[in-house]
């Protein structure tokens, strides 16, 4: 019987480590985080009959993604996790070590133990939504920027602020075009652009970061799920009668989209009907604001979910 080989990865922006679990013993490697890296990986898992190991690395965004879709493509099994598993799992094996190699070990071994879900990429069109989406938001944080820096600056820059200025106001001018155009090519995006724009409270900028984030509302088995992805779902705390029970925002998703739903949950506060008879009730039971804020967030991804699922526009009066 073939023994079952797990490899863990420890990625970062210029390199990753790899570590090749067979037997309670580990191989360790070092590569590059580009193509050649890539391919040079593939070859020393063939040399150890390793290419049909199952791959762990954690969730690290733009550095992870290229390598997780190259493996992909060589029909491996990937495994993308939360950083927070990997980190329990070390404090449970009671680590104190922290390098990249033990990292990569540490990660192997999680595999072995947890056996995590499959992960599949998404669909090239929801993956270059996602690189225009990313894209328009750094210029607009530039932009953002730049504009703090006008605000008292000498008269000598303030020219080269103002030119830089008109500069990226083109710019996102015509990455918000060239958005709008991809949606309009892909009959699917297009259909979802308009159920999530029938939500009061989703504006332009939510519908394209939930549209290149979590548009296939099909990877989450519910709307709780969901929120959890997010890390708008509510954490309990308590201990015996030393501790009262206290409900707040896990906080363990991506901060980024936590941040692309707060000003969209104020919006729906004051004109989506639902949220609305929400804050009304958490009012009078006495909630803070910032509790009905997170109680908004939670209620509007859980909307999003229901007309995204059902492909229904948003109605007020759905059961």
């Amino acid at each position: 019987m073939k023994t079952k080989q797990v490899l863990g990865i420890d990625i970062s922006k210029q390199k990753f480590d790899v570590a090749l679990l067979k037997d309670t013993k580990l191989k360790h490697k070092k590569f590059p985080n580009n193509r050649k890296g890539f391919t040079a990986l593939f070859e020393w898992l063939v040399h150890h009959d390793a290419a049909s190991a199952h791959v762990c690395m954690e969730a690290t965004g733009i550095y992870s993604e290229a390598l997780s879709v190259f493996l992909h493509d060589q029909r491996m099994t990937i495994s993308i996790v939360n950083p927070a598993r990997i980190k329990g799992f070390a404090q449970s094996e009671l680590l104190r070590s922290k390098t990249d190699k033990v990292d990569a070990g540490l990660i192997a071994r999680f595999c072995a133990a947890m056996n995590p879900q499959q992960w599949h990429p998404q669909p090239m069109q929801i993956r270059q939504l996602r690189d225009l989406a990313r894209r328009l938001e750094a210029l607009n944080q530039m932009h953002q920027q730049e504009s703090n820096r006008l605000q008292g600056a000498s008269e000598m820059i303030t020219s080269h602020l103002q030119h830089h200025l008109t500069f990226l106001v083109q710019e996102i001018k015509q990455l918000k075009a060239q958005i709008q155009q991809h949606i309009d090519q892909h009959p699917d995006l297009k259909q979802r652009k308009r159920l999530l724009q029938s939500i009061p409270g989703i504006g332009e900028a939510t519908i394209n970061v939930i549209l290149s984030e979590f548009g296939n509302i099909t990877q989450f088995r519910n709307a709780k799920a969901l929120a959890a992805f997010i890390g708008v779902a509510p954490k309990i705390r308590q201990s015996g009668t030393s501790l009262r029970p206290r409900a707040t925002m896990s906080k363990m998703g991506r901060s980024s989209l936590r941040k692309a739903f707060f000003m969209p949950a104020l919006v729906a506060l004051r004109y989506n009907p639902l949220i609305i008879e929400l804050k009304k009730r958490l009012t009078a039971a006495g909630k803070s604001k910032m509790a009905i804020v997170g109680a908004a967030m939670r209620k509007l991804v859980h909307i999003i979910y229901g007309v995204l699922k059902n492909k229904l526009p948003f109605d007020e009066n759905f059961a």
